[in-house]
């Protein structure tokens, strides 16, 4: 436990910028889904490559602040970050199994990136 207080510390910038990074990108893909089903679709799916890139960007920023073991597991909350929009602005349904899912996510994302050593 104390190894992973450590690690957050170590790694807090890096941390921060890399889950900027997974709602960047996953607001860039829903973007990229809304430009397929709207009008406007250049428009959307070009502020969708913006915030992709806005997020790679981040992301690139955050390996400068930590370890890429700690940070690139934090990636995966881009999942639940996608599943949040889907609710939210496509209004489809979350399933038992999706939100077990996530569960899942966030434990194995404590559990991989949770430490240095």
């Amino acid at each position: 436990m104390r190894a992973m207080i450590e690690s957050l510390k170590n790694n807090k910038v890096g941390i921060i910028l890399i889950l900027i990074t997974s709602l960047m990108t996953s607001i860039g893909q829903l973007f990229w889904k809304l430009g397929q089903i709207g009008d406007n679709n250049w428009l959307y799916i070009i502020v969708g490559f913006g915030f992709y890139g806005i997020g790679t960007i981040l992301m690139i920023l955050a390996f400068r602040y930590g370890s890429f073991s700690v940070l690139h597991p934090l990636l995966a909350f881009g999942y639940i970050f996608g599943l949040v929009w889907a609710k939210v602005f496509l209004n489809e349904s979350i399933s038992i199994n999706q939100g077990l899912g996530i569960g899942f996510i966030i434990i194995a994302v404590i559990l991989i990136g949770g430490g240095d050593e």
